[in-house]
């Protein structure tokens, strides 16, 4: 109980803040730019011969009222909130009339899907590398993986993604260039789709794991090189325990909690490269839409991608959060 009161429930209100917070600042960001939806619509509309003015001006109220527009910012921040907690974000100008719900359900399966896999990957093969190369520094083969590591690191993740568009499929056309999946494959438990969807995702995720893994390695290498030279690390090996219980037991163990607080901040910095990486390979997740949407000044899909992007990289970094306990017994006893 008293680890409820002191641990969980501070970081349940500090996830609350972080929402709250980013949701106002989605709502703000928009309304900054110096787009306006409804005029755009408008323009549009009145370059058509024959149009009734009084039907335009009608035209205008009402789809201010559907973009949330109406009223002052105060009104419209208070009937977003109201919209909000009932998950109606409005239709999207890009998709008129459809529900900015609806696109969402479609397109954010195919971000969370690439983004948990790249990033755990990217995370536990750089943490991996790390451990070995950090405690068989000596070896001929890590100088290698270094020098590897140190061409990966610096290149940004759309530099990465254009790197491997342009050699895996023009060059080498071993994967397609867009799409999640073939062409009139349908969703289904089966190997056609399953091989499809893997065969389409392959270039996207290892351009955010090649992108990301340098990092992981690099402060994995520091934290063993620190505490292979620790007591408890040099009395293990005096009593000739196995390696891999030295490995294992003693250097990830002891090395495992900061790479679990790297895997929580890195969370909003590989988001914002899977938009990229998406957008590189055409790949129909938020990125796609996300980029027609500001180009279209659609206030409603912007602010419905930028509230689940807060909401999931918030919850995300909790979830990694409460797992503190199971790795640090300094909490579980505290």
């Amino acid at each position: 109980m008293g680890t409820f009161r002191s641990y969980i429930v501070p970081r349940i209100m500090q996830w609350v803040i972080v929402i709250f917070v980013g949701v106002t600042v989605s709502f703000v960001v928009p309304r900054l730019s110096p787009s306006d939806p409804v005029q755009s619509t408008l323009n549009r509309v009145s370059a058509l011969s024959g149009v009734n003015p009084d039907a335009v001006k009608k035209f205008e109220e009402t789809l201010r009222d559907l973009y949330g527009l109406k009223g002052s910012v105060w009104e419209q921040y208070l009937n977003f909130w109201k919209r909000l907690l009932k998950g109606d974000f409005g239709p999207s100008l890009t998709m008129f009339p459809t529900p900015v719900m609806t696109v969402l359900k479609i397109s954010l399966p195919w971000t969370i899907g690439l983004l948990a896999i790249s990033t755990l990957l990217g995370w536990g093969i750089g943490m991996v590398l790390g451990m070995f190369s950090g405690y068989f520094s000596n070896k001929k083969w890590v100088h290698g993986v270094d020098a590897i590591i140190m061409f990966l690191y610096p290149i940004p993740y759309y530099i990465m993604a254009l790197m491997l568009v342009l050699l895996f499929t023009y060059i080498l056309p071993f994967f397609p260039i867009l799409g999640a999946v073939g062409i009139g494959v349908k969703p289904a438990f089966s190997w056609t789709f399953i091989s499809s969807v893997v065969n389409h995702g392959f270039l996207p995720a290892l351009s955010l794991i090649l992108a990301t893994v340098g990092w992981s390695y690099m402060s994995q290498r520091a934290l063993v090189s620190t505490t292979i030279s620790s007591d408890f690390v040099m009395y293990a090996e005096a009593a000739t325990l196995p390696r891999r219980t030295i490995l294992f037991q003693y250097v990830l163990r002891n090395s495992l909690l900061p790479q679990i607080t790297d895997l929580a901040l890195s969370l909003g910095v590989i988001f914002g490269g899977a938009l990229i990486t998406e957008y590189v390979f055409s790949y129909p997740g938020v990125g796609q839409i996300l980029y027609t949407a500001i180009l279209q000044g659609d206030f409603n899909l912007m602010m419905g991608i930028t509230v689940f992007s807060v909401i999931g990289i918030a919850t995300a970094a909790l979830l990694v959060d409460l797992l503190y306990p199971l790795f640090d017994p300094r909490i579980r006893y505290r």
